[in-house]
């Protein structure tokens, strides 16, 4: 089971993290991504690692403000949100997959899947 932790309320230009943890499974061996979908629109990838960190992809809209990083010790995967604008503010997903080590994607399939954590830019 996978799950997000760290969404919450914040104002435009600040900051929020987030975590994403799993348990029955040990998230140091999957490529993890970050996928976000606002009301009314389909859920798209924002960033992904790959299972042995060495790739890292960033949809255009949050390249230069959001990192991704994986916390070996942990076996978490966190994902530092800077400078959010309101077209930020979405439902936030974490999801593992089982890719080889150097890869990771953008787009499904990933196998498994957070509930999500709902992240909201507003003054």
């Amino acid at each position: 089971q996978v799950v997000e932790s760290g969404g919450g309320l914040v104002q435009p230009g600040g900051s929020l993290q987030l975590s994403c943890a799993a348990s029955g499974i040990n998230l140091n061996g999957f490529a993890i991504a970050w996928f976000r979908q606002a009301p009314g629109k389909e859920r798209g990838g924002v960033t992904c690692v790959s299972a042995s960190g060495s790739t890292f992809k960033y949809t255009d809209s949050v390249k230069g403000r959001f990192t991704i990083s994986r916390d070996w010790a942990k076996s978490t995967v966190n994902l530092q949100m800077n400078s959010l604008k309101p077209e930020d503010t979405a439902v936030y997903y974490c999801a593992a997959g089982l890719y080889v080590e150097a890869v990771c994607e953008l787009s499904p399939p990933y196998d498994y899947w957070g509930q999500g954590t709902q992240v909201t830019v507003s003054s």
